[in-house]
């Protein structure tokens, strides 16, 4: 039994009520809820001078705090945690949202990445936060590749799929490379594609390097070898990272402080420092997640809330998610299953195409 769980258990009617308005008058208004406000909404007839009492009472096992001295209450984010834990009351999916995102869905002629590109902007649209959608990797069997440097430390390599789907990554060379040792290790992984996938062709690549050791000089096998290890890296560095909605975020924060932190996030986000750990987020098992505040690393800057939910291909393997950021006060009942339905529906979309 987690410890929120231990003092909602020893909390008396009372107290746990007082609580839970508190949290959802937060959650609504981002505002601090005084005593007198929530006499009027109790379902005991107290005096404000006893719902003062629990609030202290609340305030001194870290649950609640007072930014101002004469001001209501406020959840601390462990008070958030134990509310989402043990308090939180999930909203049935309303039509209008429901049907906001299933016209994402309605156009067959659109390819992958342009429909989750279109999920994206719905789901921001309909959370009125910011949206994440991290698609999978292209699968699909390689026709050709070529490399072409771009300077000491970075090269370009051009990766052409059976299905007319074109990447470009950049990624950085060993040292010594030559334009001729990047031609030879080009023609020695064209030689071996044969319809592979990258994954495929890695493994296949292991194999080959080892039989073949003496038909390509050693900076060539390490430059295949620096190559490969990013675009068939597990973590999804090659994954990308869509984020819609950066301006819903940014117009809930008003101290200038809270938008250079806000900015700090996306700032991370788009270089992609952690996209392997977003993804690594939804691992513990499928279903949605709620991360509050400096709970995870990735939002820590921030301060904000991340409600995030695994998608799965035909295999039921974890291939991808989908979540959205927003202020620590997210409606945390209608956002969980909004987030969870745009999930199921990008699994499905995966899953048909493939």
């Amino acid at each position: 039994m987690s410890e929120g769980s231990k003092i909602l258990e020893e909390m008396n009617d009372r107290s746990r009520e007082v609580f839970r308005r508190v949290v959802e008058g937060y959650l609504s208004t981002g505002e601090p809820v005084g005593s007198r406000t929530l006499t009027r909404t109790l379902s005991e007839k107290v005096s404000a001078a006893t719902v003062r009492n629990v609030m202290q009472d609340l305030e001194y096992l870290g649950l609640l705090d007072s930014p101002h001295v004469s001001a209501g209450r406020i959840p601390t984010q462990q008070g958030l945690r134990m509310f989402v834990d043990g308090l939180l009351e999930v909203d049935e999916l309303a039509v209008e949202d429901r049907e906001a995102l299933d016209q994402t869905m309605g156009d067959n002629a659109s390819d992958v990445s342009n429909l989750l590109d279109r999920v994206g902007s719905a789901l921001s649209g309909v959370t009125h936060g910011a949206s994440l959608v991290l698609t999978p990797k292209h699968e699909a069997p390689i026709r050709h590749i070529e490399f072409v440097s771009l300077a000491q430390d970075r090269a370009l390599v051009v990766l052409v799929f059976a299905d007319g789907h074109v990447e470009n990554r950049i990624f950085t060379p060993p040292p010594g490379q030559t334009p001729s040792s990047m031609r030879e290790a080009a023609n020695f992984l064209n030689a071996l594609i044969e319809g592979r996938t990258l994954s495929e062709l890695r493994s296949q690549f292991s194999k080959e390097i080892k039989k073949r050791r003496q038909e390509i000089d050693s900076i060539s096998r390490e430059l295949v070898e620096s190559g490969l290890a990013i675009w068939s890296d597990d973590s999804a560095d090659s994954a990308r990272l869509i984020v819609r909605g950066r301006s819903n975020l940014l117009g809930e924060q008003g101290a200038e402080e809270d938008l250079e932190r806000i900015r700090v996030l996306f700032d991370d986000l788009e270089r992609k420092r952690d996209i392997a750990e977003f993804l690594e987020l939804t691992e513990a098992g499928d279903g949605v997640r709620i991360f509050i505040g400096s709970e995870n690393k990735l939002f820590s800057l921030s301060g904000s809330s991340l409600v995030v939910s695994p998608y799965m291909n035909a295999d039921r393997k974890i291939i991808g998610a989908v979540g959205v950021i927003g202020p620590t006060r997210l409606n945390y009942g209608r956002i969980v299953p909004i987030v969870d339905y745009t999930a199921q529906l990008v699994g499905k979309l995966i899953s048909d195409r493939s």
